[in-house]
């Protein structure tokens, strides 16, 4: 990461299907190997199961799942004296997207069986409803930096 000069940050062009940029950005975070109409597909794919289980919109569900496993705090290490303190800081808001989107298709990637749809659809649900692993990972992220409170004061 350059010291002095941050690159500027590109715009993402929203989807094509329901016209939304952090849709877009779930399959950008999703693709393999440059593969994107594959990674499109399977979201689209479970966008579909989560209709079809749900019976509400999957853009509102998917929206919901986001908001409730964006972090709020972190923590971040910063060396003072001779020994190195975990400091709680406020997340960057698309850093906090960013995190969301990589700890919810972690959470997917990780659940047993089945289709990479299926699970997906099962973590967003499960993930719109406050429940799963990628929301557990935002409590714990929570936790940690409430548990490191006190070192507040060496924020930089």
């Amino acid at each position: 990461m350059p010291r002095r000069f941050r690159p500027p940050q590109r715009e993402v062009t929203p989807d094509v299907k329901f016209n939304n940029t952090h849709i877009e950005m779930f399959i950008n975070r999703m693709m393999y190997g440059g593969k994107k109409s594959t990674a499109r597909r399977v979201v689209y794919d479970a966008f579909e199961l989560m209709e079809e289980r749900a019976k509400r919109d999957p853009v509102e569900m998917f929206e919901q799942a986001l908001r409730n496993v964006t972090p709020i705090l972190e923590v971040k290490p910063r060396r003072v004296g001779g020994s190195t303190y975990q400091v709680p800081v406020e997340v960057e808001p698309r850093r906090a997207t960013a995190l969301a989107m990589r700890w919810m298709l972690a959470a997917a990637r990780g659940r047993g069986g089945r289709s990479m749809a299926e699970k997906l659809a099962a973590e967003f649900m499960d993930a719109a409803n406050n429940q799963g692993s990628a929301v557990k990972k935002k409590e714990d992220t929570h936790r940690m930096a409430e548990a490191n409170r006190a070192f507040a004061s060496f924020r930089w």
